[in-house]
C-alpha cells in the first residue's frame, strides 16, 4: 500500500460538491479552500506528546500526516463564456493549485524530537501541485487575496466542531478579506461519504487486522477454557499470560493490533462481560469476570482438559478449597484500529465460562442476533433505504422473540407495539471512512427524506445515524444487537407482549452485539471483515477446539504458546 494518497483527486470532488451548495452567483468565483492540520500537544507537566492523529477532513485533502501544516487550494474558474465549470461541467483539475505548507527544521527542536521532512522528501511523499515551508503561508496567502478580491475563501468552523484553530496570521488576514465556515464541511462529508478504491483498501486492511485480533483474544480464552482462575504473577512471559478480566482482552486486542503495525483504535475499545454488555457504550473495562465454583455441566470439560470432573459446586479432592473458575457469561468486544488514518469497527461475542460454549439462553439470543445482521446484509443494495434495514431487524426480532416465547401475540401487534426498541433501542449501523461515525451531516441530513412507513413507529428511528437510500461506494457498519438493559425494560415490565417469567431467565445474557463492516456495490454488497462470527465458529475458538491439533508441543500448550509468538514476534 506504498502508492501515493490520492488527495487532488479528493480536491476535484470536493470542489465539484462545493460549487452544487454555492448559491449560483458564486460559482462562477474564485474559492480558496484553507484548512489546518493539527498541532502537538502534550500532557500536563511531562514534555512529553500526546499520541498525535491528524485531522480527518486535512488528510482527506493532503495525505499529510504532519501536525502544524497547512493547505491552501485555490480554483480559478474559466470564464463563464468559455462554458465549462461556470456553467456547471466539472471543475478542471489545470484550474486548481493544491499548496500543502510544512514545517521547518527547528535546530533546537530536533534535540527533543525527530526532524519534519524536507521539503524534497515532503513533495515525493504528497500528492500537491507544490510543497512550500510554513513561514512564506501568509506572504503568499495575502497575495493570492490581494490578486482575487472578489475570491471566496472557505474555513471550517471554528465553533463548535473541534477543529484546529487557523493561525494567528491566517485568521487575521481572513479576517480582513472575510471567509465563510458554511459550505467547506457540508461539501467534504458529501464527497466523504462515498470510498474510492484507495479508501476502501484501507478500510479492508484494517478490518482484516482487527479481525485477526479479535480472533486472538477467543483463541486465546480457548487456551485454558475450564482450568481453574490463577493469580497474575509478575514478570510472566506472553506464553503465560491468561485473559481473566476486561483489561487483560483490551491489552490483547490492542498488542495484536500495534504488533500489525497499526498505531491507532478508530476509538477506545469497549470490552463489556456479564450484564454490563447491556451498557452500549460501555467503557470501563476494568472488571473482572464472573468467578465461582465449576458449575456442574462443565465439570467433564474440566477433566478433558487436565483438571479433575466436578460433580457438584466445590473444589474436588486434591483440589484448593478456594478454586474459582469462569461462571457462564459472554464478553463482548467492540473494537477495531485504523489503518492510515481509515477505520475499522467490528464487535464480536464471545462465550466466558461453560468450557468456551454458549449457554442455552445466550445461544439463543446470539443465533437470533445473528439472523437479524444476515437478514439485514442480504439486503443491502443501491437505493435501499436505510430505514427499510433498521424496519427488518426489529421485523426479524419480533418474529424470533415470539418463537422463543418471550413475546406473547400477533406479530403484527407486537411489532406495532413498539415494545422491540426496549430491546433493540439503537440504529443498525453508520457510515464508516476517515472517522468512526464518518460524515454525519452528509449521512443524516437535516431534511432526511423517509419512507411513510418510518412513521409508524417513530422509536425504532430515534439513535439511526444513517438516513439515506444507499449508493455504490458506501461503507457502513451492520450491527444489530439485544440488550437486557434494566433501563431500558423498566417502562415496559408491564407489557401484556412480554412473557415476564421467561424474560427473568433471559436477563443474565445481558447483551449481544454482531458488527461488520460492508461496501456497498453496484450488484449488492461486499462483507469487508472476516473475523468468525458463527456459532460453531465461535465456540471452536473460545473453547480450544479450533487449537486441538496444537503447535511444537501441541494442544492447550502449543496453541499458547503460538498466541504468544503472533503477539510479540513469532508469526503463524
Amino acid at each position: 500500500m506504498a502508492d501515493l494518497y490520492p488527495a487532488r483527486a479528493h480536491a476535484l470532488k470536493v470542489l465539484n460538491d462545493l460549487l452544487l451548495l454555492l448559491p449560483e452567483a458564486d460559482r462562477t468565483k474564485p474559492q480558496l479552500l484553507f484548512l489546518q492540520s493539527k498541532p502537538v500537544t502534550y500532557r500536563d507537566d511531562t514534555d512529553r506528546e500526546l499520541p498525535f492523529r491528524q485531522e480527518s477532513n486535512f488528510y482527506h485533502l493532503s495525505g499529510c500526516l504532519l501536525p502544524n501544516s497547512s493547505l491552501l487550494i485555490s480554483y480559478l474558474p474559466e470564464p463563464a463564456s468559455s462554458g465549462s465549470e461556470a456553467n456547471g461541467a466539472e471543475v478542471k483539475e489545470a484550474n486548481v493549485l493544491s499548496t500543502l505548507f510544512v514545517p521547518e527544521e527547528d535546530p533546537l527542536e530536533v534535540l527533543w524530537s525527530p526532524a519534519p521532512p524536507s521539503l524534497e522528501e515532503a513533495e515525493k511523499a504528497h500528492d500537491a501541485s507544490c510543497v512550500k515551508p510554513t513561514s512564506v503561508l501568509p506572504h503568499l496567502l495575502a497575495d493570492l487575496l490581494g490578486a482575487t478580491p472578489e475570491a471566496l475563501l472557505h474555513t471550517l468552523p471554528s465553533s463548535p466542531a473541534p477543529f484546529p484553530p487557523l493561525p494567528e496570521a491566517v485568521h487575521s488576514l481572513a479576517s480582513s478579506h472575510g471567509s465563510t465556515a458554511a459550505y467547506l464541511l457540508p461539501a467534504l462529508h458529501r464527497s466523504r461519504l462515498l470510498k474510492d478504491p484507495h479508501e476502501v483498501a484501507r478500510i479492508r486492511k484494517a478490518n482484516a487486522i482487527s479481525s485477526r485480533a479479535h480472533e486472538l483474544v477467543m483463541r486465546l480464552l480457548g487456551t485454558y477454557a475450564g482450568q481453574a482462575r490463577r493469580e497474575t504473577r509478575g514478570g510472566e512471559m506472553p506464553g503465560e499470560w491468561r485473559i481473566q478480566k476486561e483489561g487483560d482482552a483490551e491489552a490483547v486486542f490492542v498488542a495484536s493490533c500495534r504488533r500489525e503495525d497499526a498505531i491507532h483504535q478508530a476509538y477506545l475499545p469497549i470490552v463489556a462481560s456479564s450484564v454490563r454488555a447491556a451498557t452500549l457504550h460501555y467503557c470501563c473495562n476494568d472488571k473482572a469476570f464472573s468467578w465461582g465454583p465449576i458449575p456442574r455441566e462443565t465439570s467433564h470439560l474440566h477433566s478433558l482438559l487436565g483438571g479433575h470432573a466436578h460433580t457438584n459446586g466445590h473444589a474436588a479432592d486434591g483440589e484448593g478449597e478456594g478454586e474459582k473458575y469462569l461462571q457462564a457469561q459472554v464478553l463482548l468486544i467492540d473494537a477495531g484500529c485504523e489503518w492510515d488514518c481509515y477505520a475499522s469497527d467490528i464487535t464480536r461475542v464471545t462465550p466466558l465460562g461453560n468450557g468456551g460454549r454458549f449457554t442455552p439462553e445466550a445461544r439463543a439470543i446470539y443465533s437470533i442476533v445473528l439472523k437479524m445482521q444476515t437478514e439485514a446484509i442480504s439486503s443491502l443494495r443501491p437505493g435501499v433505504h436505510w430505514d427499510s434495514v433498521q424496519l427488518q431487524c426489529h421485523v426479524t426480532l419480533v418474529r424470533e422473540f415470539l418463537a422463543l416465547g418471550l413475546f406473547v401475540g400477533e406479530e403484527k401487534e407486537v411489532l406495532a407495539s413498539g415494545v422491540s426498541a426496549a430491546f433493540f433501542p439503537h440504529g443498525v449501523g453508520h457510515s464508516l471512512g476517515l472517522d468512526v461515525h464518518d460524515v454525519p451531516s452528509a449521512s443524516k441530513p437535516l431534511r432526511a427524506e423517509v419512507p411513510e412507513k418510518s412513521g409508524e413507529n417513530p422509536e425504532f428511528y430515534t439513535y439511526l445515524r444513517l438516513r439515506l437510500p444507499l449508493q455504490a461506494g458506501m461503507v457502513l457498519t451492520v450491527e444489530p444487537g439485544i440488550y437486557f438493559s434494566p433501563h431500558q425494560l423498566a417502562p415496559i415490565r408491564s407489557s401484556p407482549f412480554i412473557n415476564h417469567p421467561l424474560l427473568a431467565a433471559y436477563e443474565p445474557v445481558g447483551g449481544v452485539r454482531i458488527e461488520d463492516v460492508l461496501l456497498i456495490t453496484e450488484e449488492g454488497c461486499e462483507n469487508l471483515t472476516p473475523a468468525k462470527k458463527g456459532v460453531e465458529e465461535v465456540e471452536r475458538l473460545a473453547s480450544g477446539a479450533a487449537g486441538a491439533g496444537g503447535r511444537g508441543r501441541g494442544g492447550v500448550v502449543g496453541v499458547l504458546e503460538g498466541v504468544a509468538e503472533k503477539v510479540l514476534g513469532g508469526g503463524w
